[in-house]
């Protein structure tokens, strides 16, 4: 069978070829230079897409941490769902978006059928900021296929117990994990997504995983460079773990050993 594969489309969006499969997390398709107004703060987005909405083919599923953020959905992905088989999401998500959403609670567990063996999913648990400050509901996701080591997708976290968890309970070969130490003045000080030191972390407990970073660029909003956090993974003896997708290349997501 062939290997697990992702192509980096930029922000938070991958395509994943998984056990013949075809899902994308968070779609964000819109131009650089669009802002999206949420209450008191207002989203801008430096970077478009590295690939258009139509040169990806054909898609199963969309994995979508959450709804109600614009750097995990913006304009044109929200119109994207209409149009694919299923969308697994948080259950208040599913509830707004309708269609063909699908609910899923932390370690609820889906099956997805295709032209392969049969995907199972899980939900796992995410916790978007502080624990004293709810961004609302946010999952993240286990990919368990045949023949290949479990792929985590984080979603939008921070690193916290329910993230440890899901090292604890699934061997992951591949941790895709959501950087750049998102920040909103409008919020407060607080780190909403995964700093240097809380991937580092990962790292140590997903230790057998290849940890590939997405959401750290596109986005006004992030506080730490791709830089910060190679910097980081060198202090720390773990550069050998990290993955760098280039846009709109397929990288293969195979077992690899780290010393």
């Amino acid at each position: 069978m062939t290997p697990p594969s992702l192509t980096y489309v930029g922000g938070p969006t991958a395509l994943l070829e998984v056990g013949g499969a075809r899902l994308l997390t968070d779609p964000t398709f819109d131009p650089p230079g669009a802002e999206y107004r949420a209450g008191s703060y207002v989203l801008r987005k430096t970077q478009g897409p590295a690939l258009a909405l139509d040169a990806l083919g054909r898609i199963d599923t969309v994995l979508l941490s959450h709804d109600h953020h614009f750097d995990n959905l913006d304009g044109s992905g929200r119109a994207l769902l209409t149009r694919v088989p299923r969308v697994l999401a948080p259950h208040a998500a599913a509830a707004r978006l309708g269609g063909t959403a699908v609910g899923l609670d932390p370690w609820e567990t889906t099956e997805l059928s295709g032209p392969g063996r049969p995907l199972r999913v899980t939900a796992t648990p995410a916790r978007h900021g502080p624990a004293h400050l709810d961004r609302g509901p946010v999952i993240g996701f286990v990919l368990e296929a045949a023949d290949a080591a479990p792929i985590y997708v984080s979603g939008d976290t921070v690193w916290y117990e329910g993230m440890a968890e899901v090292a604890r309970r699934f061997p992951v070969g591949t941790a895709i994990l959501f950087m750049g130490a998102a920040k909103v003045a409008a919020v407060g000080p607080w780190p909403l997504t995964l700093t240097t030191s809380d991937a580092v972390e990962a790292a140590r407990a997903f230790a057998n995983a290849t940890i590939v970073p997405l959401h750290f660029e596109g986005w006004e909003h992030f506080s730490e460079t791709r830089a910060d956090v190679e910097e980081a993974f060198r202090q720390a003896g773990l550069s050998s773990r990290l993955r760098w997708p280039e846009p709109g290349r397929p990288i293969l997501l195979g077992k690899q050993s780290h010393s």
